[in-house]
């Protein structure tokens, strides 16, 4: 039997390697998003440094706002706010620029979910 430290190593690679491809990934559905609303500072670097630094500060913007008991509710929608302006701050650009490049990344998503799937049905 392998030694447990080599196989919890390399458990811990393999999960490194799997969040640096989604964080790639979708980095690249945010950054098509910010192409097509016509962020012209948009990078695909920038755009995986917005997806996660837009993560870690919603998250945690998110979790200070819903352990005030009157604001609880409403942490979403701070941790969203963040989110979005994260992107703003990252891409140089608008709210409505941002928000739309947010969109415009999760519908290029979807469709790159469903498309596969739609296809083997039929």
């Amino acid at each position: 039997m392998p030694n447990p430290g080599i196989l919890l190593a390399g458990l811990g690679i393999i999960g490194i390697i799997v969040l640096l491809i989604a964080l790639f990934i979708a980095g690249l559905f945010l950054y098509l998003g910010a192409k097509l609303v016509g962020i012209r500072e948009a990078t695909l670097g920038k755009a995986v440094v917005a997806i996660l630094g837009g993560g870690i500060l919603a998250v945690i913007v998110a979790a200070i706002v819903g352990a005030i008991p009157v604001l609880g509710v409403l942490a979403p929608i701070f941790g969203f706010i963040t989110y979005l302006w994260v992107i703003k701050a990252v891409f140089n650009t608008g709210w409505l620029r941002a928000f739309l490049a947010l969109v415009l990344a999760v519908i290029i998503e979807i469709i790159v979910t469903l498309v596969p799937t739609i296809c083997e049905v039929v």
